[in-house]
């Protein structure tokens, strides 16, 4: 195992690599919180720049309290490492300040054997990156657990997903804290504004109905091009499995709104789960 902390592979490129532009920045999306934040299941969130998704993503955070733990679910982008990758090495690095894993939550998702022990999946992938500094700015010391997914079929993410519930209810009823799930994913990828609006609105509605069956079955049917839909089907199987029963969509956009190119776009939705 790695003792080493994860250096951010991202920095100055999809976020600040100047600590206090960083930070100033995922304030500034957190600013607009729409009364008192509550306790959330699972989050999914956006994971491009800052400057596309930010918003987005921050409005989403923005509305949850953040517990002592988070696991962070992302697709592999890179094509390196395990496809069942649970992050095995040190804490994770990013201008001015450090996440701490939590060890002990590890090695409850480690004994289920669904997830294997790897980091090289994790090395250069953003997709858990960029959400960091959102959990952070909300509460500096929460501790996490990146899990990098790909590659799955719809039979191994219910398992990978009840697994996972298994571990965090464990640990929640040992540690007496709660464990919040990320699901970090995109939506379409480069198709026009309102051919993404309607096929996102296919994988949104089963998102919102607690479905991951049919989140994995509609993106498969219909091609939908959302990068993250394994980790979201994975997450809601396990939000699911822990007593989830509502989710409620905080905001839908699209790169195009910032770019003004609506010819091709990538859609972001923000969607919290009680």
């Amino acid at each position: 195992m790695l003792t080493r902390a994860r250096e951010p592979a991202v920095a100055g490129r999809f976020y600040p690599g100047d600590p206090r532009r960083l930070d100033a920045e995922v304030r500034g999306f957190l600013a607009d919180r729409p009364g008192e934040p509550r306790v959330a299941r699972m989050l999914m969130a956006p994971h491009a720049g800052y400057v596309y998704s930010g918003a987005i993503a921050g409005e989403t955070y923005a509305r949850v309290t953040v517990p002592a733990a988070a696991v962070v679910l992302c697709p592999n982008h890179t094509g390196f490492g395990d496809r069942r990758s649970l992050w095995n090495g040190g804490s994770w690095s990013f201008p001015g300040f450090t996440l701490d894993i939590d060890a002990e939550l590890r090695r409850r998702l480690l004994c289920s054997g669904s997830l294997h022990p790897d980091e090289l999946a994790h090395v250069r992938e953003h997709a858990a990156e960029v959400q960091m500094p959102f959990l952070h700015a909300l509460r500096s010391d929460v501790r996490v657990v990146p899990i990098c997914l790909g590659g799955l079929g719809l039979s191994e993410c219910r398992e990978i997903g009840l697994d996972i519930a298994s571990a965090i209810r464990e640990h929640e009823r040992e540690q007496d804290e709660r464990v919040l799930l990320v699901a970090s994913t995109d939506m379409s990828h480069y198709v026009p504004a309102d051919t993404a609006r309607h096929f996102d609105q296919h994988a949104i509605d089963r998102v919102l109905a607690l479905d991951p069956e049919g989140l994995f079955e509609v993106c498969e049917r219909e091609d939908i091009s959302m990068c993250g839909y394994l980790p979201t089907t994975v997450s809601l199987f396990a939000a699911r499995e822990l007593g989830a029963t509502r989710a409620e969509l905080v905001r839908y956009g699209s790169s195009g709104e910032v770019s003004g190119d609506f010819s091709q776009v990538v859609g972001y939705a923000g969607v919290i789960v009680y």
